[in-house]
């Protein structure tokens, strides 16, 4: 039976050589914001996310610091599930796949056979320039005036140059340019769809997709041939199912335990990633699908990059990287938070300051939401004003869902604020502390008006700031002003 309520959403894994950055936490933040919006309208949520383990820079980084591959992914690992706790990602419904896990493995390489059954893998010799920082190949076309690759150009091009296993992306050209034309908001948003149309119309070329062991040692084998380990991103890609259960197996399994066909087939399988994911995520792993005969994605989300102040690329070199776990020890989660979603295009690159953010904290927090809740409760509590049992069963409230259907979160959050804002118009207006001394009920009937769209406000923000809307909630359902501001301003 098709099941109509359940959605599946998942971020890219981020490579397990270097600690998270701000793009990363832009990523998943998002991501959360969108599954625990469908979770509060009553979905099933599948919210996937986890870590590439295998590849030359994940071997390389081992080797220097001496340590076996397994065991530096496995150490990995453990302090990646740490450190995303930090971005206040709803536990209950995340799940994490590895890609060494034998599960993923095994999918890995059935995904293979599938593919090679289907006729479109095949053996060649070939030589080509590769990029270790991006784990992909580069042609002339895409590097920069010194013949660098422009995402690190610190790292010096390999030159790959042996027989390798190749998949038949030429002939998904027609087959991905009709998959667009029948799915016209696959990729959001749609100057990222024109984008990737545009690379497509162009026509695809074949691409390698193994690499001789003796020289990359640490990768999935190549099923029938131990020569061989599966290129990092054929791997890699394949974890949207294998963390499902894909392929499922009925003689071991009931049919209600099929989680591939609950989540990828019936659930609107979304995936967020970062414009340099562009063509992984929406031509390779789309043709990849069609060529094992398997269901593609719903929609591919395309979020921009943040850089440091002027477009200037973040780098360790240039001295600019801002590190989220700072941010989130002086200032919370809920302040980053807060500043990726409204500070941030949905989109398009934006810059990320010290300054920047210090200055959206002050106004848009504490002298923001959390003036305002503060200025809200002292009167609520000292006039005795409270909400009606039946105005505070309210469970989800929001009068712009569709912006969060169409993953535009920047303007839900805008406007959030903007209903905020006229609150604080409100009070400056009737000044309710003031008609509380010559009228009583005008006033409280003010004061109630503020509290039940400050409640309203404070559901509609739950999936942004779900830390903070649970605090605000309690206060109100309590009768309680805040004991402690929620937000103290930082000078």
């Amino acid at each position: 039976m098709k099941e109509q309520n359940s959605f599946y959403i998942t971020t890219t894994l981020p490579y397990v050589n270097a600690p998270l950055h701000m793009g990363h936490a832009l990523e998943f933040i998002r991501a959360d914001v969108i599954a625990r919006y469908k979770k509060l309208l009553g979905f099933d949520v599948y919210f996937n996310t986890g870590t590439d383990e295998h590849g030359l820079k994940i071997f390389e980084k081992a080797e220097s610091l001496n340590l076996a591959p397994k065991e530096f992914v496995d150490k990995s690992f453990e302090d990646f599930k740490e450190s995303i706790k930090i971005f206040g990602l709803d536990q209950s419904i995340l799940h994490f796949v590895r890609t060494t896990d034998s599960k993923h493995i095994k999918a890995a390489q059935e995904f293979w056979k599938k593919c090679d059954k289907n006729g479109y893998i095949y053996k060649k010799n070939y030589q080509t320039k590769y990029c270790v920082g991006c784990e992909s190949e580069k042609q002339d076309h895409e590097l920069s005036e010194k013949g660098e690759c422009p995402d690190h150009p610190d790292r010096k091009l390999e030159i790959i140059d042996e027989e390798n296993y190749f998949f038949k992306y030429s002939e998904f050209t027609d087959k991905l340019k009709n998959f667009y034309a029948e799915n016209k908001d696959f990729v959001i948003p749609d100057f990222r769809f024109n984008e990737i149309k545009a690379f497509v119309e162009r026509g695809l070329h074949d691409f390698s997709i193994s690499r001789l062991k003796e020289k990359m040692p640490w990768g999935i084998p190549v099923p029938g041939d131990e020569k061989h380990v599966m290129y990092v991103w054929f791997d890699a890609l394949v974890n949207y199912i294998s963390t499902l259960g894909w392929p499922f197996d009925p003689a071991q399994g009931k049919p209600e335990e099929n989680l591939f066909e609950k989540y990828w087939v019936n659930g609107m399988p979304t995936q967020y990633c970062g414009k340099d994911n562009l063509r992984f995520q929406s031509a390779m792993w789309q043709a990849m699908l069609m060529a094992a005969g398997v269901s593609n994605s719903k929609q591919i989300i395309i979020n921009g990059f943040i850089t440091a102040d002027g477009g200037v690329k973040m780098s360790k070199t240039l001295g600019n990287v801002v590190d989220p776990t700072e941010i989130v020890k002086e200032y919370g989660t809920d302040a980053l938070r807060y500043f990726l979603l409204r500070e941030v295009g949905s989109f398009e690159d934006s810059p990320f300051t010290m300054e920047r953010f210090k200055d959206a904290y002050n106004s848009g927090l504490a002298n923001g939401l959390g003036n305002l809740t503060s200025r809200i409760m002292t009167m609520a509590v000292n006039y005795d004003v409270k909400l009606s049992k039946e105005e505070l069963d309210i469970k989800y409230f929001s009068e712009k869902k569709e912006d969060l259907e169409n993953f535009n979160i920047h303007k839900y959050i805008n406007w959030i604020w903007e209903c905020m804002g006229r609150l604080d118009e409100f009070i400056q207006k009737n000044e309710p502390f003031k008609k509380i001394k010559i009228d009583e009920e005008g006033a409280k009937k003010d004061v109630h008006y503020l509290l039940h769209h400050l409640y309203k406000a404070t559901l509609a923000i739950e999936p942004m700031l779900p830390e903070t809307s649970k605090k605000i909630q309690e206060l109100i359902r309590e009768n309680k002003k805040p004991e402690k501001p929620l937000f103290l301003r930082k000078e």
